[in-house]
């Protein structure tokens, strides 16, 4: 799987990985574990656990998990949360002129997000998306739909998944064995 070369900044460091952006060590994988806390976060609070972060020049500006539950709203995904939390951090950044949008920003989550996630996304004209596991139920980014690369739409994301990808499945498979159980 090669990476579009404009992930900026997505850069990785030289190790003995044949200058493979996705070796273990990766960039990508940093920022995937911080994805996965914020995963381990929902899993605790019985949320499904899936979790986001947002980088911006190398910085993480988000951070966020499922809260559907906490808050009693189906739209309090990670990735939702975190687009707003971003946002609000790059409007105060950048002054009153600032849009909010995620231009140059990259998502880390955890699972393929939803219709609504990536409609999100390509709204807030975020960059990039890294994602863990597919979501074979409800994934836009390449499952189901492709909303994050649509040629109809005015804004498209480059893609990467598979990061971390037995990791994020973990706690989704941990999670929904509790359900059934709980269930019987």
């Amino acid at each position: 799987m090669s990476m579009p070369q404009n992930l900026w900044p997505l850069k990785t460091r030289k190790r003995k990985n044949n200058g493979n952006p996705l070796a273990e060590g990766s960039i990508h994988e940093h920022y995937m574990r911080e994805a996965l806390k914020q995963a381990k976060l929902a899993f605790e609070k019985g949320e499904v656990p899936v979790g986001a972060v947002i980088v911006h020049k190398g910085k993480v500006i988000a951070r966020a998990h499922n809260q559907t539950e906490l808050l009693h709203d189906p739209t309090a995904h990670a990735e939702m949360i975190a687009i707003t939390q971003a946002a609000e951090h790059l409007a105060t950044e950048g002054g009153p002129d600032h849009r909010g949008s995620l231009e140059k920003a990259s998502m880390y989550v955890t699972m393929e997000p939803c219709p609504m996630c990536a409609g999100a996304l390509v709204l807030s004209k975020c960059e990039n998306l890294i994602y863990g596991t597919k979501d074979a139920k409800a994934g836009a980014c390449g499952s189901l739909f492709n909303i994050a690369s649509d040629d109809k739409l005015n804004h498209r994301l480059n893609v990467v998944g598979g990061i971390l990808e037995g990791e994020a499945k973990f706690f989704l498979s941990e999670f929904f064995r509790g359900l059934r159980k709980e269930r019987r």
